[in-house]
């Protein structure tokens, strides 16, 4: 048996044999809790398997902390096996994003224990868009449970922590579920070598991100507002341009700020509407933006650290240049660049 030891106390020195001892029991006990959730698949998993393949729109992973973490991974396995996926962030979501989601696309929500509040709370708004909810989670009787309209348990003895607190053998389990939704939802839609290909253009992803952002940016029509434009003006803008957000500028053609959906968000709960209040007075000041020099892959990075959608791009002496999306980068939500 491996030495353990209780928290604040130093542990007994190993051998190296004891080291490996240890390491073949931290995958003892992972194997021990995927035996246990592959006892555990039944009907709910096949329910939610049909509503992820009768999807006509996208499916949406979401979770927060380390269940966020293997959302993400779901998602992009999901996504390169022909199931268009992406991850939505929780708190992201309350504030915003939920702008992304629409009534043919299926979520598929991720917590061990089915009670972390950042995620329940956005559910009830998840459900009132119209799309149907599956949770993954090892709590069968959890708030999780009740909002979802099918759920896969995957619940493990134990965790391979000593403590029994870190999630390891929970999130594997979780994470070799979503790879076995992928893996069914592949022979459900034929998903073959050819497609495979298809959606893993390295070279031609890589070509595309090498390329300055300028030759990626919208450039034209953009919801653009003076920073002395009235707020009915800048809330015209920023309805018609379907970015999120209007680019403020300065009497010199300067970015000044941004006028978003947050801060009219922030503005109505502060102090209400006065349509003629200028936006430069609620508006975002310095808001992040990039170079119109910066190649495609350094602002992708950006977008990702930043968890931005959207990201002005100004010219060398600081006049606003165009704005960018996440999709101009990736190829319009399909990774597609050369004629099938």
């Amino acid at each position: 048996m491996s030495q353990r030891h209780e928290c604040g106390s130093p542990p007994a020195p190993l051998s190296g044999d004891s080291w490996l001892e240890l390491a073949r029991e931290v995958l003892d006990i992972e194997m021990e809790g995927l035996a246990a959730v592959r006892g555990q698949l039944d009907g709910g998993f096949t329910e939610a398997l049909g509503l992820l393949s009768a999807c006509a729109g996208r499916v949406v992973v979401t979770g927060i902390g380390k269940s966020g973490l293997v959302a993400r991974k779901i998602a992009a396995t999901l996504s390169s096996t022909g199931t268009p996926a992406f991850f939505l962030h929780p708190v992201e979501g309350a504030h915003g994003d939920l702008g992304m989601i629409r009534k043919e696309d299926v979520v598929l929500a991720l917590s061990n224990s089915g009670e972390t509040d950042e995620l329940n709370s956005l559910l009830p708004a998840l459900r009132a868009l119209g799309v149907s909810v599956v949770g993954i989670t090892s709590g069968a009787g959890s708030t999780l449970a009740r909002l979802s309209d099918v759920i896969i348990e995957a619940k493990v003895p134990r965790e391979a922590c000593p403590m029994n607190l870190a999630p390891t053998a929970s999130t594997t389990a979780a994470l070799a579920v979503g790879d076995a939704l992928a893996v069914c939802l592949m022979r459900i839609k034929d998903f073959g070598t050819k497609d495979f290909k298809r959606v893993h253009p390295a070279g031609a992803l890589g070509a595309r991100l090498s390329q300055p952002v300028a030759a990626l940016m919208h450039s034209d029509n953009l919801p653009l507002v003076a920073e002395n434009a009235p707020l009915t003006e800048a809330l015209a803008a920023l309805n018609g341009g379907g970015f999120g957000l209007a680019a403020v500028t300065d009497a010199s053609g300067r970015l000044a700020g941004v006028f978003t959906d947050g801060d009219v968000r922030r503005m109505l709960c502060r102090a209400g509407f006065n349509p003629a209040r200028p936006v430069a007075e609620v508006m975002t000041r310095n808001p992040q933006s990039v170079p119109a020099t910066a190649t495609a892959a350094q602002v992708l990075d950006l977008m990702e650290a930043r968890q931005i959608t959207v990201l002005p791009v100004l010219a060398g002496d600081g006049a606003l240049a165009g704005l960018v999306h996440l999709h101009d980068l990736l190829g319009k939500g399909r990774v597609r660049f050369a004629p099938e």
